[in-house]
C-alpha cells in the first residue's frame, strides 16, 4: 500500500547506484559511527517533557549530509521531505516524524557549545592512527581562504565583523583562513585553526604542529616560522625559497641545479597539503562561510577536515576492514 501511494506519486524508489547513493554508501562504511555517537550522547538532551529526541545519530547523519552536500538548515529539512535517499541515511522511514530546521539548528548548536567537533576530529584522527594511517614524523602547514559575504545587505546591515580584508596577488578578498596542519605521510588533516582573512600565514605557523614531528614543510610565505617565540628546538623548518630567488638560479651551475632539485623535492612533499583543500572545496562544496563569527565557522571547518580524512582514506579503512575488496582493487 505504501509502495503505491509512494508510486502514485511519481517517486523512484529504484536503487540504481547513482554517484550520490555511492558516495553515502561508502561513507556508511568508514565513519565511526558508534565512537562518535558515544561522544555526542553525554550531552544530548534526554527528553522528558514534549515530545521524545531524535536518536543522536540520526542527528548526526543528518549534521553529516549538511557537510557532504552544503545545505543550510531549512534545505536540510526540505531535502529530508524531498529525498527518500536521505531519510534512508538517516534511519527514518516514509512514515517517520522528520525533525525541522529548529531541531537541526539546535543541535548543531549543541556540538559548538560542547567543542565536538574538535573532539570529533580528535577521534577520526585516533582511529586513524591506531589503523595505521597517520604517522606523526613530518607535517606539511598551509592555509587558504574562505570567502565570506561582503554586503552590508542584511539583518544587521553590516559585514561580520571578525571577517576581515585580504589582498592575494592582484585580487581582494573579505572573509577567513582555515589554516591546517596535514601528516606529510599519508595527506591527512591533523590539526585545524580559523583566523581572519588578514593573519599572516606564519603567525599561526607552530599552532599547526602536533608537537610529535621533527620536520615540517611549508611554502615560502613560512620564511622565519622556525625563529618565531613558539618554535620547537627539535622541530627542522624547510620552508620554500622565495619564487623570485629561485627563478634567480643559475641551472648551468652545479650548486644551484642541485638547490633547485631540492626545491623540487620540498614542492612536492607540500603538495600533499592541496588534497584535503581540494576535498572541502570541490567534493563538500565548502568555498564561501555559511555562519556568521570565526568560532562557528572554525567549528564547521573541523567536522569537514574530519570527513574529508575518512573520504581520503576510505579505500584504505575498507580493506583493512575486510570489505569492499573490489572497490580497492579498481581505486586509483
Amino acid at each position: 500500500m505504501a509502495a503505491m501511494k509512494q508510486a502514485d506519486l511519481g517517486l523512484n524508489l529504484s536503487t540504481k547506484r547513482t554517484r550520490k547513493r555511492e558516495f553515502l554508501a561508502q561513507m556508511e562504511r568508514v565513519v565511526p559511527w558508534a565512537a562518535l555517537v558515544e561522544l555526542v550522547a553525554p550531552h544530548a538532551p534526554e527528553g522528558k517533557r514534549g515530545r521524545p529526541p531524535f536518536a543522536v545519530e540520526t542527528m548526526l547523519r543528518i549534521h553529516f549530509m549538511q557537510q557532504w552536500f552544503t545545505l543550510s538548515d531549512p534545505a536540510m529539512e526540505e531535502a529530508l521531505h524531498d529525498i527518500a535517499l536521505f531519510r534512508e541515511f538517516a534511519g527514518l522511514g516514509w512514515d517517520s516524524r522528520l525533525p525541522d530546521e529548529s531541531t537541526i539548528l539546535r543541535f548543531r548548536h549543541l556540538l559548538e557549545r560542547h567543542k565536538l567537533a574538535e573532539q570529533m576530529l580528535g577521534l577520526v584522527n585516533d582511529l586513524l592512527r591506531d589503523k595505521g594511517l597517520m604517522l606523526k614524523a613530518g607535517t606539511v602547514v598551509d592555509a587558504t581562504l574562505i570567502s565570506a559575504p561582503s554586503s552590508t545587505k542584511n539583518a544587521s546591515g553590516e559585514r561580520d565583523p571578525e571577517m576581515h580584508q585580504t589582498k592575494k596577488g592582484n585580487q581582494w578578498f573579505f572573509g577567513m583562513k582555515a589554516h591546517i596542519g596535514v601528516d606529510a605521510e599519508s595527506g591527512l588533516v591533523h590539526t585545524v585553526r580559523g583566523t581572519a582573512a588578514n593573519v599572516n600565514d606564519v603567525v599561526e605557523a607552530n599552532s599547526l604542529l602536533h608537537g610529535a614531528e621533527t620536520d615540517v614543510f611549508a611554502d615560502a610565505g613560512y620564511q622565519g616560522a622556525g625563529k618565531r617565540p613558539d618554535a620547537k628546538d627539535d622541530v627542522t623548518w624547510h620552508v620554500a625559497m622565495r619564487p623570485g630567488k629561485r627563478r634567480a638560479l643559475d641551472k648551468t651551475q652545479p650548486v644551484d641545479r642541485l638547490i633547485d632539485e631540492i626545491e623540487r623535492l620540498k614542492a612536492s612533499m607540500r603538495a600533499k597539503v592541496e588534497h584535503p583543500f581540494r576535498v572541502i572545496k570541490r567534493q563538500f562544496g565548502h568555498v564561501k562561510v555559511r555562519y556568521r563569527g570565526l568560532k562557528k565557522n572554525t567549528a564547521q571547518l573541523r567536522t569537514l577536515f574530519a570527513l574529508s580524512n575518512l573520504w581520503m582514506a576510505r579505500a584504505k579503512l575498507l580493506i583493512l576492514d575486510g570489505q569492499l575488496r573490489a572497490y580497492a582493487a579498481n581505486a586509483v
